[in-house]
């Protein structure tokens, strides 16, 4: 999960690679370091922390030449601490490395060059890198990236360079995300596409086992044999505003802040001319039995929300395994069941294994990512993109929202493929999708209350998000927003289940957010609410729920009314309410909102 960038060009590296690192610092931000050529060999500084402690440190130590790599490091092996900083040095000072991804078996590499009088200086996986390259290097770059690529197990992104060619940057990659940026002044290796759209969106993607060479004239491709690779530069459509913050305090809010345009153009996707509407035309649902959604974090809950949607409309056994799971469980899946594999990266290293598990039986996989290119999108059977755009925040939103966009899209199709929805039901739902940016854009023009109410909420040490049916598939995302930002404890729960032991946890001034689109259950989920609020508990009921009266509970219950939407499609228009509630807490806190302590965008090791 950290984030590499790598640059060969007729700049000074140094700036060149601190702005790029900005740019990926949502991928890891507990140490920071930059390695360049200089005129004595290798010139490195790292520093533990945020990379603006590193750049106040460059302020001391004037560095500069035209090749050189940068690392902001996600903890995984090793605390952080200056010298657990990547890049990494061998002991010889020839190669340095800088690596995003987990080495399986570092420990036997490591102790097997310890016993042939290496020295190790920090504690990670990733030195062990530098230190065989060291072992390995004859004279010959490429043979030596080849022979450690061989002997290493787990994932990888690799940056590389040596003290006899300080002319080229080497890359290679296998089961990590790493893109090759084409710009006139030189030429990048990066963990994502951000890090280097300032300088050009002409871009092509490694696949597994690929190694780019750069110069400042240009890149060349081979593959493990030596043998010349074509590549294809392709253009990026995202903006370099787009991955700015453009006037806002953080790009949570700017992305919160998106969704309406994020929603107009994934539903467009899906209609006539769509590039979506074509792929899901083409697959026929008609021969699978079982449909399995996979992913982890905020797309499993999206997940979560298309079960009820599909089986609703499709009347077709839905499972939703969490990515984590799914790899290990031996799963039921076979060459009638479809995988469904959503993940806003498409580099999530469970996600990735559970396709790759899924395949091996025969499931045939669908995948929604919002970035292309990248692993998943390249290896599932089919492929449908959001259209949120680069997103910088580690919590995320605008690509969850897309999320379900595709997946209610989906649903829809498939239900009439299988006879289940006449098409002028069909024309009714999509119409009623297309309503979505407008009705999103009318809570996100009036966050005042939402404002007002999460200032009192700073002071609560947990928070419980309820629902029935698809409320209680949104109260899951909910819960997990308002955790992972604000720090607060939070946990989700079906609204029938308080009475089966969670009820315990209610006690005086506690505050439980209670979701309620569901008009048929309306009843059902004020009746949890009262029995909280008999118990001393505050209520926040967020839906559309014309029969709400929150005058009659003697202030101990709060309402935020949603527009009117069919109750398929009322998660998007929750989930916004709840990302402002989350973030607004977060905000009265003081906490960095953007950077939440110990997570990281891209979960891209196990």
């Amino acid at each position: 999960m950290c984030g590499i960038i790598g640059y060969a060009g007729t700049r000074n590296a140094v700036p060149v690679i601190t702005e790029g690192l900005k740019k990926l610092e949502y991928r890891g931000y507990d140490s920071a370091g930059i390695a360049v050529f200089g005129e004595n060999g290798f010139e490195v500084v790292k520093q533990k922390g945020r990379l603006s402690a590193l750049e106040e440190r460059l302020k001391g130590n004037a560095i500069s030449g035209n090749v050189g790599i940068g690392h902001t490091r996600w903890a995984t092996h090793g605390e952080p601490s200056d010298v657990n900083s990547h890049p990494h040095v061998g002991s010889q000072s020839k190669i340095a490395v800088v690596h995003n991804g987990t080495i399986e078996n570092y420990r036997r590499l490591k102790e097997r060059l310890e016993q042939k009088g290496v020295r190790f200086a920090s504690q990670t996986d990733s030195e062990v890198i530098a230190q065989l390259a060291e072992y390995y290097y004859d004279g010959n770059l490429m043979d030596t990236v080849v022979k450690v690529s061989g002997a290493l197990e787990g994932s990888y992104a690799l940056g590389i360079m040596c003290l006899d060619e300080p002319d080229s940057l080497v890359a290679v990659k296998k089961d990590n995300s790493l893109i090759v940026g084409v710009s006139e002044h030189g030429n990048f290796i990066a963990s994502d596409v951000p890090a280097v759209l300032k300088h050009t969106n002409k871009v092509c993607y490694l696949n597994d086992k690929e190694i780019a060479v750069l110069t400042k004239d240009g890149v060349s491709f081979f593959n493990f044999d030596k043998e010349p690779l074509p590549k294809e530069i392709e253009t990026v459509s995202w903006s370099f505003d787009s991955a700015e913050k453009g006037g806002y305090p953080h790009f949570m809010l700017k992305e919160i802040m998106e969704q309406p345009r994020v929603l107009k153009d994934t539903v467009r996707s899906v209609l006539s001319g769509g590039g979506n509407k074509s792929v899901i035309d083409n697959l026929d649902i008609s021969g699978f039995d079982k449909i399995v959604i996979t992913a982890c974090g905020s797309a499993y809950n999206a997940g979560v929300v298309a079960r009820y949607v599909f089986e609703r409309l499709c009347r077709m056994s839905v499972e939703v395994e969490l990515a984590s799971e799914f790899r290990y469980k031996d799963a039921i899946i076979g060459d009638k069941t479809l995988v469904v594999l959503v993940s806003q990266s498409g580099e999530t290293a469970d996600t990735i294994a559970a396709m790759r598990e899924a395949k091996s039986k025969g499931a045939a996989t669908l995948s929604i990512i919002n970035v292309v290119g990248s692993t998943i999108s390249k290896e599932a059977d089919y492929c449908l993109f959001t259209a949120a755009g680069p997103e910088i925040a580690v919590a995320t939103t605008k690509a969850f929202s897309a999320q379900l966009v595709l997946l209610y899209a989906l649903a829809v199709r498939f239900a009439v493929k299988l006879g289940k929805l006449p098409p002028e039901k069909e024309i009714a739902l999509m119409a009623e999708l297309e309503t979505l940016p407008e009705k999103a854009k009318i809570i996100l023009g009036h966050t005042d209350f939402i404002q007002k109410y999460a200032s009192e909420c700073v002071v609560y040490k947990s928070i419980f998000f309820i629902g029935r049916n698809i409320d209680y598939a949104i109260a899951l995302e909910g819960s997990l927003k308002l955790k992972e930002i604000s720090y607060i404890h939070s946990e989700a729960y079906a609204g029938g289940e308080l009475k089966h032991g969670t009820i315990s946890l209610i006690e005086e001034d506690t505050l439980v957010v209670a979701i309620s689109n569901c008009g048929r259950l309306f009843g059902k989920i004020m009746s949890n609410a009262e029995q909280v609020m008999s118990r001393g508990a505050k209520v926040l009921l967020i839906g559309c729920c014309p029969e709400a009266d929150s005058a009659s509970y003697g202030g101990k219950l709060s309402y935020i009314g949603l527009p009117e939407i069919s109750e398929l499609f009322s998660p998007s228009l929750s989930v916004v309410v709840l990302q402002l509630f989350s973030y607004y807490v977060a905000a009265n806190k003081g906490l960095d909102i953007d950077k939440p302590r110990n997570l990281a965008k891209s979960v891209t090791v196990e």
